[in-house]
């Protein structure tokens, strides 16, 4: 401890800035080659059976026209695709040149081009979409929409509520940028792009592929005015998806007017208008008004293009990163002060949501433990939100405490922290889905997390003084102080408890030794040992032990001969309250813990076990691992979706007297209507059964 205290503690990067980003076509276009880009051998070949080869050859702007020409007048996906495909080899020329508005018209092409050939009408029956060729369509589109953001990134900032005109030399775009999802759009102040970043430390990167450009959203705070703005971290960074809706109809040679109703997405319908007209080359030239979308794949991971659900292509883990490996976030998840000095830790302290605050969505909340942060979390989180059935029904908060300090204030504070965020995010209590709080506990943090679900009685008190508490003098604060530390009631909003590697009798390993060194090194919180110095002082001969009020920390807190373990173990418990265990045993385990250790080498089994659980799952894990492995993360999958099982059963039955039947039909649409409600509103909640889905519509 002294040894890792002295050299700072370096902490792991979480992000590596990749040399040259990441391309879908890299080797099909030979990118990186010193005589490249060039185009495939099946765009050749297209050129060659329309007699344009030696023109490519000769001046590939000409063939570029003329292929614009021919792809207007004949329904060809080959033609469509060799257009497509030179339009972006042309791009990245200009692009590799410096020619950034011939760049843009070249990308331009290829974006509409491509999205053309995977939506168009005209297409519709020769499309194939188990030809290699349809998903080099789709990077296509995804490189040249990325290729093009990187332009207009680097003359303006993008940001969604605006519109933007871009004017090319053949073309011209107006972009309405608009933001789709939880996120407003006064909290979207940059974007960067996930191809420019390898990921480090973080064990699995969660990506999906479809359509559209993974990016890293870097959030703007909203400032004063707004009281839910303390519970999002600094610096927080979050995931979007670009989409840029483009025509899926080409211009034809003539000139003329042809605008079109663009397709249904989530949010309301927009209309895109196209203006064309014909150029020296006898080509179209187009002015788009296109909308492109910064969609949220938290919320939806599909949308409706066309008549096709259409997924989209995703990246969860790489925004993730970003912000772990901000300076913001460095400055404030810092386990070894947390550990050694409360006080300024305390300024830190709190719930922290990396998502939007949910009503619809059950909290999951994470409780670290000794010496440690929200930082210990990171690969469950990661892990656990790449399930869409966990994703879709869970949001997931954090809690930062000072880990020095006794495990007993940490539960106390916790419940004021509890208290606080339903008032501000729900004060009349109405947010049916904050009712079924699952807290998740390491170590320590389970400890924390167990208190939040234990009546105290008289037992916690009795363990100070043997005198009513009436009786007790010194300023009221003071007193509430100290009363609200050892008298409460359970949580009604906590449903259900998991606690992994939690030494509910204590550990071994905080002997006299190492309590000897923790109390050189860790400093006590001045305001809770001021409060109860004062107490003491005020009351000679009230308490039994001022021990415990004034000279426990953490380490303390945690020694198996501590008096708070035999009350907390005979504690009620909510009868609403479900608790589940994950417990490490070490196969082999170190010399240092002994050969007849049976735990994890801090908490030993017959401490970590409860009789009370629903469950307990044994690991081979160390302790500080264990809530990283794939099996402990697997287990708490497990219960979230037992816990949501109950829940809708409950709910159902809570419902199921005001219907004689559980599911409605209206006989006509195709509709059946669940009588049970949602979370939260008490509405009831519609299932489509159509051959086709409705407009406004996404999926998750």
């Amino acid at each position: 401890m002294l040894c890792c205290t002295s050299s700072g503690c370096i902490t792991a990067r979480y992000l590596e800035n990749r040399s040259i980003r990441d391309n879908a076509l890299t080797n099909s276009l030979h990118l990186l080659r010193w005589r490249g880009p060039e185009i495939s051998v099946r765009t050749q070949s297209t050129l060659r059976r329309y007699g344009l080869i030696e023109t490519y050859q000769d001046d590939s702007q000409i063939c570029l026209h003329r292929l614009q020409s021919l792809n207007a007048q004949n329904p060809d996906t080959e033609l469509a695709y060799a257009l497509s495909e030179l339009s972006y080899v042309e791009g990245k020329i200009a692009d590799r040149d410096g020619r950034s508005s011939d760049a843009m018209n070249h990308y331009g092409v290829a974006l509409t081009t491509s999205y053309r050939y995977l939506f168009g009408n005209q297409l519709g029956e020769v499309r194939n979409q188990y030809d290699p060729q349809f998903r080099a369509v789709c990077d296509l589109y995804n490189e040249s929409l990325e290729d093009l953001l990187r332009l207009l990134c680097a003359e303006n900032r993008l940001r969604p509520g605006q519109t933007y005109t871009i004017q090319t030399a053949n073309q011209k775009f107006v972009i309405r940028a608009e933001m789709r999802g939880a996120w407003k759009e006064d909290e979207f102040d940059h974007y960067e792009f996930v191809s420019d970043y390898d990921i480090k430390t973080l064990n699995n990167r969660h990506t999906t592929y479809g359509l559209g450009v993974p990016l890293i959203a870097v959030r703007k705070p909203r400032g004063e005015g707004h009281p839910e703005e303390k519970y999002y971290p600094e610096g927080l960074s979050y995931a979007v998806t670009a989409l840029l809706r483009c025509s899926t109809e080409p211009s034809r040679k003539g000139g003329g007017v042809n605008a079109y109703q663009g397709m249904a997405r989530a949010g309301n319908a927009s209309s895109i208008q196209q203006v064309s007209h014909t150029n020296e080359f006898g080509a179209a030239d187009e002015t788009a008004v296109c909308v492109l979308e910064f969609f949220d794949p938290l919320r939806a991971n599909q949308i409706q293009l066309a008549n096709d659900w259409v997924p989209l292509e995703t990246d969860l883990t790489t925004p993730l990163a970003y912000f772990l490996d901000s300076e913001e976030y460095r400055k404030r998840d810092r386990a070894t002060e947390g550990l050694l000095d409360p006080d300024d830790a305390q300024q830190k302290r709190g719930l922290y949501m990396l998502e939007p605050y949910d009503p619809n969505r059950i909290p999951v909340l994470m409780v670290h433990g000794l010496w440690s942060s929200p930082l210990t979390w990171m690969d469950m989180f990661n892990d656990l939100r790449s399930f869409p059935e966990i994703r879709e029904r869970y949001q997931f908060w954090f809690y930062l405490y000072p880990s020095g300090q006794p495990f007993w204030i940490s539960a106390t504070q916790l419940r004021g922290d509890l208290f606080a965020m339903r008032q501000t995010f729900d004060p009349a209590g109405q947010d049916r889905a904050v009712d079924h709080t699952v807290l998740v506990g390491h170590s320590m943090g389970g400890l924390v997390s167990r208190m939040q679900t234990i009546d105290s009685g008289d037992d916690f008190w009795n363990l100070v003084s043997d005198k009513p508490k009436e009786k007790l003098r010194g300023p009221p604060q003071d007193i509430n102080k100290l009363v609200s530390a050892l008298e409460f009631r359970p949580n009604q909003s906590v449903g259900r408890v998991i606690t992994i590697g939690t030494p509910h009798r204590g550990s071994n390993l905080a002997n006299t030794t190492t309590r000897w060194l923790a109390g050189l090194i860790i400093e006590l919180p001045r305001m809770a040992v001021s409060t109860s110095t004062r107490l003491t002082r005020a009351n000679p001969g009230f308490f039994r032990d001022t021990r415990l009020l004034t000279e426990a920390n953490a380490v303390d807190s945690l020694a198996p001969d501590s008096p708070i373990f035999p009350v907390m173990l005979r504690a009620k418990r909510s009868p609403q309250v479900k608790y589940h265990n994950i417990v490490g045993v070490l196969e082999d385990p170190p010399l240092l813990a002994g050969r007849h250790h049976r735990g994890d080498g801090v908490v030993e089994y017959n401490s970590a076990t409860m009789e009370d659980t629903e469950s307990e799952l044994v690991v081979d894990s160390t302790h500080t691992k264990l809530h990283m492995t794939g099996k402990a993360i697997f287990e708490v999958r497990r219960i979230l979706l037992e816990h949501l099982d109950e829940v809708d059963s409950g709910d159902r039955l809570a419902w199921a007297p005001h219907s004689a039947t559980p599911l409605m039909s209206d006989g006509a649409s195709g509709m059946i209507t669940d009588v049970a409600p949602n979370l939260s509103n008490g509405r009831p909640s519609v299932y489509q059964l159509m051959s086709s889905p409705p407009a406004d519509a996404t999926r998750r």
